[in-house]
Protein backbone atom coordinates (compact mmCIF):
# COMPACT_ATOMS: atom_id res chain seq x y z
CA UNK A 1 0.00 0.00 0.00
CA UNK A 2 3.17 2.14 -0.29
CA UNK A 3 5.58 3.46 -2.83
CA UNK A 4 6.44 0.82 -5.10
CA UNK A 5 9.21 2.13 -7.01
CA UNK A 6 11.47 1.87 -3.53
CA UNK A 7 10.40 -1.83 -3.00
CA UNK A 8 11.20 -2.51 -6.54
CA UNK A 9 14.77 -1.96 -6.16
CA UNK A 10 15.06 -3.22 -2.82
CA UNK A 11 14.14 -6.96 -4.45
CA UNK A 12 16.11 -6.61 -7.16
CA UNK A 13 19.54 -5.26 -5.62
CA UNK A 14 19.33 -8.30 -3.01
CA UNK A 15 17.24 -10.81 -5.39
CA UNK A 16 18.40 -14.68 -4.41
CA UNK A 17 17.56 -17.66 -5.70
CA UNK A 18 13.56 -18.94 -5.74
CA UNK A 19 12.52 -22.29 -5.02
CA UNK A 20 8.86 -24.23 -4.45
CA UNK A 21 7.09 -25.47 -1.58
CA UNK A 22 5.13 -28.20 -1.14
CA UNK A 23 2.04 -28.65 0.51
CA UNK A 24 1.81 -30.66 4.12
CA UNK A 25 -0.92 -31.78 6.63
CA UNK A 26 -0.49 -29.31 9.69
CA UNK A 27 1.65 -30.49 12.37
CA UNK A 28 1.08 -31.85 16.04
CA UNK A 29 2.55 -30.05 18.83
CA UNK A 30 5.90 -32.19 19.15
CA UNK A 31 9.13 -30.69 20.79
CA UNK A 32 10.65 -27.45 20.40
CA UNK A 33 8.29 -24.67 18.30
CA UNK A 34 10.11 -23.11 15.56
CA UNK A 35 10.57 -19.94 15.38
CA UNK A 36 9.06 -17.24 12.63
CA UNK A 37 9.00 -13.94 12.47
CA UNK A 38 5.86 -12.63 10.76
CA UNK A 39 5.35 -8.87 9.82
CA UNK A 40 2.83 -6.33 8.72
CA UNK A 41 1.98 -3.01 9.37
CA UNK A 42 -0.24 -1.09 11.74
CA UNK A 43 -3.80 -2.44 10.68
CA UNK A 44 -6.81 -4.35 11.97
CA UNK A 45 -6.87 -6.78 9.51
CA UNK A 46 -3.76 -8.65 9.94
CA UNK A 47 -4.09 -8.32 14.24
CA UNK A 48 -6.41 -11.07 14.58
CA UNK A 49 -2.27 -13.24 14.40
CA UNK A 50 -1.79 -10.91 17.77
CA UNK A 51 -4.79 -13.44 19.11
CA UNK A 52 -2.86 -16.91 17.87
CA UNK A 53 0.03 -15.51 19.68
CA UNK A 54 -1.31 -15.33 23.16
CA UNK A 55 -3.59 -17.81 23.01
CA UNK A 56 -0.77 -20.07 21.67
CA UNK A 57 -2.46 -21.24 18.30
CA UNK A 58 0.22 -21.26 16.37
CA UNK A 59 3.01 -22.69 19.58
CA UNK A 60 0.21 -25.66 19.78
CA UNK A 61 0.80 -26.04 15.82
CA UNK A 62 4.33 -26.32 16.50
CA UNK A 63 5.03 -22.71 15.17
CA UNK A 64 6.63 -19.96 17.90
CA UNK A 65 5.54 -17.16 15.91
CA UNK A 66 6.97 -13.22 16.84
CA UNK A 67 5.05 -10.17 15.38
CA UNK A 68 7.38 -7.46 13.70
CA UNK A 69 5.58 -4.01 13.09
CA UNK A 70 6.84 -3.26 9.39
CA UNK A 71 5.44 0.09 8.47
CA UNK A 72 7.83 0.40 5.48
CA UNK A 73 5.47 -1.97 2.98
CA UNK A 74 8.57 -1.32 0.53
CA UNK A 75 11.20 -3.36 2.75
CA UNK A 76 8.83 -6.23 2.45
CA UNK A 77 10.64 -8.23 -0.41
CA UNK A 78 13.81 -7.34 0.90
CA UNK A 79 13.03 -8.94 4.29
CA UNK A 80 11.81 -11.99 2.72
CA UNK A 81 15.02 -12.45 0.33
CA UNK A 82 17.29 -11.75 3.69
CA UNK A 83 15.51 -14.12 5.69
CA UNK A 84 14.51 -11.30 8.22
CA UNK A 85 11.45 -12.06 8.21
CA UNK A 86 9.52 -15.52 6.96
CA UNK A 87 6.07 -14.69 7.11
CA UNK A 88 3.96 -11.28 5.59
CA UNK A 89 0.69 -10.12 6.07
CA UNK A 90 -0.22 -7.51 3.10
CA UNK A 91 -2.63 -6.73 0.25
CA UNK A 92 -2.74 -9.36 -2.24
CA UNK A 93 -2.05 -7.35 -5.04
CA UNK A 94 0.95 -5.46 -3.43
CA UNK A 95 2.26 -9.24 -2.94
CA UNK A 96 2.01 -10.09 -6.81
CA UNK A 97 4.05 -7.27 -7.71
CA UNK A 98 6.60 -8.14 -4.84
CA UNK A 99 6.83 -11.87 -5.99
CA UNK A 100 6.85 -11.03 -9.88
CA UNK A 101 10.10 -8.83 -8.76
CA UNK A 102 11.74 -11.73 -7.29
CA UNK A 103 10.81 -11.91 -3.51
CA UNK A 104 10.61 -15.34 -2.31
CA UNK A 105 7.07 -16.07 -1.08
CA UNK A 106 3.76 -17.77 -1.73
CA UNK A 107 0.24 -17.67 -0.88
CA UNK A 108 -0.97 -19.35 2.49
CA UNK A 109 -4.23 -18.28 3.06
CA UNK A 110 -6.60 -14.78 3.05
CA UNK A 111 -6.82 -13.23 6.36
CA UNK A 112 -9.42 -10.67 5.27
CA UNK A 113 -11.40 -7.90 2.97
CA UNK A 114 -11.84 -4.52 3.14
CA UNK A 115 -15.60 -4.05 3.34
CA UNK A 116 -15.77 0.13 4.26
CA UNK A 117 -12.30 0.26 5.37
CA UNK A 118 -11.46 2.27 1.90
CA UNK A 119 -13.11 4.79 0.20
CA UNK A 120 -13.45 7.45 -1.96
CA UNK A 121 -14.36 10.46 -0.26
CA UNK A 122 -15.71 13.46 -1.85
CA UNK A 123 -17.18 17.29 -1.61
CA UNK A 124 -21.07 18.26 -1.28
CA UNK A 125 -21.56 18.92 -5.29
CA UNK A 126 -19.75 15.54 -6.37
CA UNK A 127 -22.54 12.89 -5.99
CA UNK A 128 -21.74 10.48 -8.78
CA UNK A 129 -18.28 9.46 -10.57
CA UNK A 130 -18.95 11.09 -13.32
CA UNK A 131 -19.36 14.27 -11.22
CA UNK A 132 -15.21 13.72 -11.16
CA UNK A 133 -14.55 15.38 -14.26
CA UNK A 134 -12.46 18.25 -14.07
CA UNK A 135 -11.87 18.23 -10.28
CA UNK A 136 -8.67 17.43 -8.20
CA UNK A 137 -8.64 13.89 -6.48
CA UNK A 138 -5.53 12.77 -4.40
CA UNK A 139 -4.49 9.66 -4.19
CA UNK A 140 -1.70 6.89 -4.09
CA UNK A 141 -0.80 5.83 -7.98
CA UNK A 142 1.52 2.95 -6.92
CA UNK A 143 -1.11 1.42 -4.30
CA UNK A 144 -3.84 -0.49 -3.65
CA UNK A 145 -5.76 2.27 -3.53
CA UNK A 146 -5.59 3.18 -7.48
CA UNK A 147 -6.49 -0.21 -8.61
CA UNK A 148 -9.22 0.22 -6.11
CA UNK A 149 -10.27 3.98 -8.13
CA UNK A 150 -9.89 2.25 -11.20
CA UNK A 151 -12.42 -0.11 -10.77
CA UNK A 152 -14.63 2.65 -9.48
CA UNK A 153 -13.89 4.84 -12.92
CA UNK A 154 -15.06 1.92 -14.90
CA UNK A 155 -18.53 1.77 -13.74
CA UNK A 156 -18.71 5.21 -14.64
CA UNK A 157 -19.31 7.57 -18.28
CA UNK A 158 -15.46 9.15 -17.62
CA UNK A 159 -12.12 8.17 -18.19
CA UNK A 160 -8.59 9.22 -16.42
CA UNK A 161 -7.65 11.70 -18.35
CA UNK A 162 -10.48 14.19 -17.81
CA UNK A 163 -9.87 14.23 -13.86
CA UNK A 164 -6.74 15.87 -12.17
CA UNK A 165 -5.00 13.51 -9.92
CA UNK A 166 -2.83 14.48 -7.59
CA UNK A 167 -0.35 11.73 -6.19
CA UNK A 168 0.17 11.55 -2.12
CA UNK A 169 0.09 8.55 -0.03
CA UNK A 170 -3.57 7.52 1.63
CA UNK A 171 -2.99 9.47 4.72
CA UNK A 172 -1.84 12.19 3.01
CA UNK A 173 -5.05 12.19 0.99
CA UNK A 174 -7.70 11.98 3.30
CA UNK A 175 -5.78 14.63 5.44
CA UNK A 176 -5.38 16.97 2.23
CA UNK A 177 -9.19 16.61 1.79
CA UNK A 178 -10.75 17.20 5.17
CA UNK A 179 -7.89 20.87 4.83
CA UNK A 180 -10.12 21.73 1.76
CA UNK A 181 -6.92 21.24 -0.61
CA UNK A 182 -8.46 18.52 -3.07
CA UNK A 183 -12.03 18.03 -3.94
CA UNK A 184 -12.31 13.96 -3.57
CA UNK A 185 -9.42 11.53 -1.82
CA UNK A 186 -8.95 7.75 -2.41
CA UNK A 187 -8.08 6.76 1.54
CA UNK A 188 -8.75 4.77 4.23
CA UNK A 189 -10.05 4.62 8.17
CA UNK A 190 -9.81 7.12 10.18
CA UNK A 191 -10.27 9.61 7.51
CA UNK A 192 -13.01 8.23 5.54
CA UNK A 193 -15.47 8.55 9.06
CA UNK A 194 -14.04 12.06 9.41
CA UNK A 195 -14.42 12.87 6.16
CA UNK A 196 -17.79 15.23 7.29
CA UNK A 197 -15.09 17.87 9.23
CA UNK A 198 -15.06 19.43 6.03
CA UNK A 199 -18.91 20.50 5.29
CA UNK A 200 -20.55 18.49 2.55
CA UNK A 201 -17.55 15.79 3.13
CA UNK A 202 -19.01 12.23 2.27
CA UNK A 203 -17.92 8.50 1.52
CA UNK A 204 -18.99 8.60 -2.46
CA UNK A 205 -17.72 4.86 -2.52
CA UNK A 206 -15.91 2.74 -0.82
CA UNK A 207 -14.77 -0.93 -0.59
CA UNK A 208 -18.00 -2.27 0.90
CA UNK A 209 -19.34 -1.64 -3.21
CA UNK A 210 -16.07 -3.32 -4.28
CA UNK A 211 -15.25 -6.21 -2.04
CA UNK A 212 -12.53 -7.92 -3.41
CA UNK A 213 -11.17 -4.96 -4.77
CA UNK A 214 -8.55 -4.64 -1.39
CA UNK A 215 -8.22 -8.10 -0.04
CA UNK A 216 -5.36 -8.96 2.95
CA UNK A 217 -3.42 -12.29 2.19
CA UNK A 218 -0.49 -14.39 4.77
CA UNK A 219 2.50 -15.07 2.37
CA UNK A 220 5.58 -17.46 3.57
CA UNK A 221 9.45 -18.00 2.26
CA UNK A 222 9.50 -20.13 0.04
CA UNK A 223 13.15 -21.03 1.66
CA UNK A 224 11.55 -21.52 4.58
CA UNK A 225 8.72 -23.71 3.21
CA UNK A 226 11.11 -26.20 2.02
CA UNK A 227 12.80 -26.30 4.57
CA UNK A 228 9.45 -26.72 7.29
CA UNK A 229 6.43 -28.46 5.02
CA UNK A 230 4.17 -27.82 6.89
CA UNK A 231 4.59 -24.39 7.83
CA UNK A 232 2.25 -23.28 5.42
CA UNK A 233 -1.06 -25.37 6.78
CA UNK A 234 0.26 -24.42 10.44
CA UNK A 235 0.26 -20.68 10.19
CA UNK A 236 -2.91 -21.15 7.98
CA UNK A 237 -4.74 -23.25 10.90
CA UNK A 238 -3.11 -20.79 13.88
CA UNK A 239 -4.86 -18.07 11.32
CA UNK A 240 -8.34 -19.59 11.08
CA UNK A 241 -8.47 -20.40 15.06
CA UNK A 242 -7.37 -16.57 15.89
CA UNK A 243 -10.59 -15.87 13.40
CA UNK A 244 -12.72 -18.16 15.55
CA UNK A 245 -11.65 -16.66 18.90
CA UNK A 246 -12.05 -12.90 17.78
CA UNK A 247 -15.71 -14.01 16.05
CA UNK A 248 -16.75 -16.21 19.51
CA UNK A 249 -15.25 -13.14 21.78
CA UNK A 250 -15.20 -10.15 20.24
CA UNK A 251 -14.12 -7.53 22.88
CA UNK A 252 -11.18 -9.45 24.64
CA UNK A 253 -9.72 -10.24 20.43
CA UNK A 254 -10.13 -6.40 20.49
CA UNK A 255 -8.82 -5.88 23.79
CA UNK A 256 -5.50 -8.03 22.17
CA UNK A 257 -5.63 -6.47 19.20
CA UNK A 258 -4.93 -3.17 20.27
CA UNK A 259 -2.40 -3.57 22.74
CA UNK A 260 -0.31 -5.39 19.84
CA UNK A 261 -0.85 -2.62 17.44
CA UNK A 262 -0.59 0.05 19.56
CA UNK A 263 -3.86 1.43 18.77
CA UNK A 264 -6.74 2.31 21.37
CA UNK A 265 -9.63 -0.57 21.81
CA UNK A 266 -12.03 2.23 20.12
CA UNK A 267 -9.78 2.52 16.57
CA UNK A 268 -9.57 -0.88 16.50
CA UNK A 269 -13.03 -1.16 16.40
CA UNK A 270 -14.13 1.68 14.66
CA UNK A 271 -11.79 -0.24 11.54
CA UNK A 272 -13.15 -3.62 12.35
CA UNK A 273 -16.60 -2.33 11.18
CA UNK A 274 -14.90 -2.04 7.93
CA UNK A 275 -12.92 -5.61 7.47
CA UNK A 276 -14.82 -8.90 7.08
CA UNK A 277 -11.99 -11.36 8.32
CA UNK A 278 -12.06 -14.81 6.26
CA UNK A 279 -12.22 -18.18 8.56
CA UNK A 280 -11.40 -21.58 7.61
CA UNK A 281 -14.84 -22.05 5.19
CA UNK A 282 -14.63 -18.80 3.90
CA UNK A 283 -10.98 -19.68 2.94
CA UNK A 284 -11.97 -22.97 1.29
CA UNK A 285 -14.54 -21.19 -1.02
CA UNK A 286 -11.94 -18.80 -1.87
CA UNK A 287 -9.12 -20.89 -2.86
CA UNK A 288 -11.57 -23.11 -4.93
CA UNK A 289 -10.81 -22.13 -8.27
CA UNK A 290 -14.06 -23.60 -9.77
CA UNK A 291 -15.36 -21.13 -7.54
CA UNK A 292 -15.98 -17.42 -9.45
CA UNK A 293 -13.97 -14.71 -7.96
CA UNK A 294 -11.12 -17.03 -6.35
CA UNK A 295 -8.04 -15.89 -5.03
CA UNK A 296 -6.61 -17.00 -7.87
CA UNK A 297 -8.69 -14.93 -10.60
CA UNK A 298 -8.34 -11.94 -8.52
CA UNK A 299 -4.59 -12.09 -8.22
CA UNK A 300 -4.41 -12.30 -12.39
CA UNK A 301 -6.72 -9.63 -12.91
CA UNK A 302 -4.48 -7.47 -10.40
CA UNK A 303 -1.43 -9.04 -12.26
CA UNK A 304 -2.97 -7.86 -15.62
CA UNK A 305 -4.13 -4.61 -14.27
CA UNK A 306 -0.13 -3.91 -12.93
CA UNK A 307 1.47 -5.01 -16.10
CA UNK A 308 -0.97 -2.86 -17.96
CA UNK A 309 0.48 0.29 -15.96
CA UNK A 310 3.91 -0.63 -16.30
CA UNK A 311 4.94 -1.52 -12.48
CA UNK A 312 5.61 -5.65 -14.07
CA UNK A 313 6.85 -7.18 -17.03
CA UNK A 314 4.70 -10.47 -16.76
CA UNK A 315 1.60 -10.78 -15.36
CA UNK A 316 2.79 -15.51 -14.47
CA UNK A 317 1.68 -15.35 -11.08
CA UNK A 318 1.30 -19.64 -11.03
CA UNK A 319 4.19 -19.84 -9.17
CA UNK A 320 2.49 -17.54 -6.33
CA UNK A 321 0.46 -19.98 -5.56
CA UNK A 322 2.55 -22.98 -5.90
CA UNK A 323 1.68 -24.07 -2.37
CA UNK A 324 -2.05 -24.03 -2.73
CA UNK A 325 -2.08 -25.85 -5.94
CA UNK A 326 1.01 -28.81 -5.19
CA UNK A 327 2.29 -27.29 -8.18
Amino acid sequence: MKKFLALFLSVVLTLSLVGCGGKAEAPKAEGEAVPVKMAFCTWAGYAPAFIGVEKGFFKELGYDVEIVIMEDESAYGAAFVSNSIQALGQVLDRDIIQYEAGAPEQYVCTMDCSTGGDGLIATAEIQTMDDLAGKTVALDKSATSYFLFLQMLADSNITEDQINIVEMSNDAAGEAFIAGQVDAAVTWEPALSNCSQREGGHILLSSADYPKAVIDVLTISTKFLEEHPDAADALSAGWNKSVDYLNANFEEGCEIMAKGLDLSVEDVKAECAGITFYDEAMNKEFNDPAKPENVMEIAQMAADFWVEKGYMKSNDVSGFFAYLTGK
